[in-house]
């Protein structure tokens, strides 16, 4: 049996791996997620506070911890951290700017920093392009389930989408990244991303979304070898 940690940013993420990650691992891998646990961004007083880390060191800590509690071979550890509005002090990063104009060189090249900084073989890192919102860009028609006369709103956001290969590929400025975007159209999204975010990705589908999401593709066909890769050893 392979067991699998995953460091989620936010609540977003963290529910969308509990409710749509972790069963499709189970089910078709026989790779069991535990529950997604939000990565640290500090500590005060003696406690660690959680989710929405943008500070480097309180999460590299946190996923040191966690390597040095849970030895198996059978066990490895992910991430879903955006690559937007990432920390200065995140590994690689100045290395990276050469590929500013060329996202999926510049998240790869961060993610292989981030592994070597980790120095353990079972952790896959994985920044996601350039936020969870992303995602919702797949199908842009998800909308409809959640928000009502809403047709104007969802027409806009996939005339957005049809002008980008991937959505992975809507940048990350600080008022055009993906999910500033989808609050531009629906406001009230933006204090129910925890709870709208994730259902509107599980009614798009995983497979519409690693179609179109070919980073997180990549990520999700690591997490699926994992049984395989677990074997060989």
């Amino acid at each position: 049996m392979v067991r699998l940690y995953l460091f989620a940013e936010g609540q977003t993420e963290q529910t969308f791996a509990d409710i749509v990650i972790k069963p499709h691992l189970a089910h078709q891998y026989g790779v069991f997620m535990q529950n997604s646990v939000l990565i640290a961004h500090g500590k005060k007083k003696g406690k660690t506070h959680r989710g929405g880390g943008r500070n480097y060191e309180p999460m590299k800590n946190d996923i040191l911890r966690l390597l040095k509690q849970e030895k198996g071979r059978d066990v490895f550890f992910t991430t879903m951290i955006d690559l937007y509005a990432i920390h200065s002090e995140f590994p690689g990063l100045e290395a990276a700017k050469q590929f500013r104009h060329v996202p999926r060189e510049r998240v790869k090249l961060l993610e292989k920093s981030f592994a070597e900084d980790i120095g353990d073989a079972r952790f896959i890192p994985h920044l996601q392009l350039h936020e969870y919102e992303a995602y919702l860009f797949c199908d842009p028609t998800c909308f409809a389930s959640r928000y009502d006369n809403c047709s104007a709103q969802i027409a806009a956001l996939q005339a957005l989408a049809n002008q980008y290969e991937t959505p992975e590929l809507i940048n990350d400025g600080a008022t055009t990244a993906p999910s500033k975007r989808i609050i531009a159209q629906f406001p009230n999204y933006k204090k129910a991303k925890a709870t709208d975010g994730p259902l509107l990705a599980k009614s798009i589908g995983l497979q519409v979304i690693r179609d179109r999401c070919p980073h997180f593709n990549e990520w999700l066909c690591q997490l699926e070898a994992l049984s395989t890769q677990n074997t060989r050893q």
